[in-house]
């Protein structure tokens, strides 16, 4: 998401660790189906196996440690969350999650919209794990690795991969569900970079895999390419192939909300099919709490890979596709890259360390922000009806003062993105346009009917949007209203995934409500 995206930062969740040998190795236990010869956990026998800390209800640290980004879901008591900081540790709590017959829910960066990455069981957080080694065109990551800290990592290394903007989103989460960002038209999807991936399966067995390992390594190694976190087991390591670090152009527009029809048709005409160096996402934000003739914000903010002046050119093409001049207007070069990143993550003006939460770093100034979303995909042109749907949803958002921020989302498609073949790798929406979200953001304050008001909101407006879409949904924004979720998600490669997931957890010992 780029600067005032509109809901919480979302992926979905799984797990991370750096420094594992790049060879399958078994656990050291044999793998026992979650249905047999289950019994209670002994908590105190996993503490003594980890490198890393268990943390049990009783403890100080409980409270915060079963936290996701989301507030909604911090009435949810695992019997444990383990800080896993290595391989081992992952082996050894699925060691117990297999014996006990108690579900593990992978975390890393903790923003699942449907609140997957905890549960009642055990939560195997992969936060610890990671680390950032670039070099040679290639940077190995560990998957509990936040955003800002890989982008910081490769910084020093004058590297970059392309991924979201979200900070606080772990990588693994962003790179299982395919990973868009603003660099996506120039250099693909984050999984499209993925050179190979450390993976532990149901059985406890540590995968190394690549595009080129056969069996189901080889499968596993392709479902990880949008195939979506907490499915076929818990990711431990990454590795990316890089570019170097791109000089990126800054620039956002506003128009008056009377203008909202002419820039979204003006947009949606000119985005696609612009150079592959320019990425821009479209915002329709309604503020609640009144009417006045202002309405709406409308505005459009992206990233040009390339000059200040090709920029501005290229804006100007821009503007003309939505037939009239801006209110606003600003472009500008940013300095490094890390400094877009940070600028499009919303941290501009904070350091590294102060762009988390406070309870991830001893400086940070981030705070939690829940939301709920849903997604679809713009494959065709879209209608003047489809249009009007839009505007009119955001309306009504406008109108109603008992709730929060919410609003409509796009996301420029095409170019690198667009030239893989929907089959090469899971993520299988590469004939987009755009992606659109809706999305409603709530604070702390907010009551469960609240809450449930932006709900209805948001149901409606899928519903009422769903003849002029393509019926597909970016797995990483979650929806857990969403019917035909796993068609929607993975749309024809749901049966090889179907296949790969019998293989690699026969026994379902990953589940959440929308696993495949």
């Amino acid at each position: 998401m780029g600067v005032g995206a509109l809901a919480a930062c979302s992926s979905s969740g799984s797990g991370a660790s750096p420094s594992s040998p790049p060879t399958s190795v078994p656990s050291s236990a044999p793998s026992v189906p979650p249905s047999s010869a289950a019994g209670p956990p002994n908590w105190s026998a996993l503490a003594n196996k980890l490198s890393g800390t268990l943390v049990l209800p009783d403890d100080p640290a409980y409270a915060v440690s079963r936290q996701l980004f989301d507030f909604r879901y911090d009435s949810i008591r695992p019997q444990a969350i383990a800080y896993c900081e290595s391989a081992s540790d992952v082996q050894n709590c699925l060691e117990v999650a297999r014996s006990s017959a108690i579900t593990p829910r992978p975390r890393a960066g903790g923003h699942s919209y449907g609140g997957w990455s905890t549960g009642t069981g055990l939560v195997i957080d992969v936060s610890r794990m990671a680390t950032v080694n670039a070099s040679n065109g290639a940077a190995t990551i560990g998957a509990g690795g936040r955003l800002v800290d890989v982008y910081a990592g490769l910084a020093a290394a004058g590297a970059a991969i392309p991924a979201g903007s979200c900070p606080t989103v772990g990588i693994s989460g962003l790179a299982l569900g395919g990973g868009q960002g603003v660099v996506g038209r120039s250099y693909g999807l984050t999984c499209d970079r993925l050179q190979s991936i450390d993976i532990i399966t149901a059985d406890g067995t540590l995968r190394h895999c690549t595009k080129n390992s056969s069996g189901l390594d080889g499968d596993l190694f392709w479902a990880s390419q949008g195939g979506g976190g907490g499915n076929f087991g818990i990711a431990t390591s990454f590795t990316f192939s890089t570019v170097d670090a791109p000089t990126l152009v800054s620039f956002g527009l506003s128009w008056p909300w009377s203008a909202a029809a002419d820039v979204i048709a003006g947009w949606l005409s000119w985005a696609p099919g612009a150079p592959d160096e320019i990425w821009s996402t479209l915002l329709l934000i309604a503020h609640p709490g009144g009417t006045g003739a202002a309405g709406p914000a409308i505005r459009i903010n992206g990233v040009y890979n390339g000059s200040l002046q090709t920029a501005n050119n290229l804006i100007n093409g821009l503007i003309t596709a939505v037939g009239s001049q801006p209110s606003s207007n600003s472009s500008f070069t940013q300095p490094d890259y890390l400094s877009a990143m940070l600028y499009e993550g919303g941290c501009s003006g904070l350091t590294v360390e102060q762009c988390h939460l406070p309870t991830q770093t001893a400086g940070g100034q981030l705070t939690r922000k829940p939301g709920i979303g849903a997604s679809d995909y713009v494959t065709s042109p879209m209608s003047s009806d489809g249009i009007g749907v839009i505007v009119d949803y955001v309306n009504q958002r406008q109108a109603d003062p008992q709730v929060g921020e919410g609003g409509a989302q796009f996301d420029a498609y095409g170019g690198a993105i667009n030239r893989v073949a929907s089959n090469a790798t899971a993520f299988a929406h590469r004939n987009a346009l755009a992606g659109i979200q809706r999305s409603s953001s709530f604070s702390m304050t907010d009551s469960p009917a609240v809450i449930q008001r932006g709900r209805t909101w948001l149901d409606a407006f899928t519903k009422a949007l769903r003849p002029h879409v393509s019926g597909g949904s970016y797995v990483n924004y979650q929806d857990p209203d969403l019917a035909n979720f796993a068609e929607a998600y993975y749309g024809s490669n749901l049966s090889r995934l179907q296949g790969i997931k019998s293989q690699a957890d026969p026994d379902k010992l990953f589940t959440f409500p929308q696993v495949i």
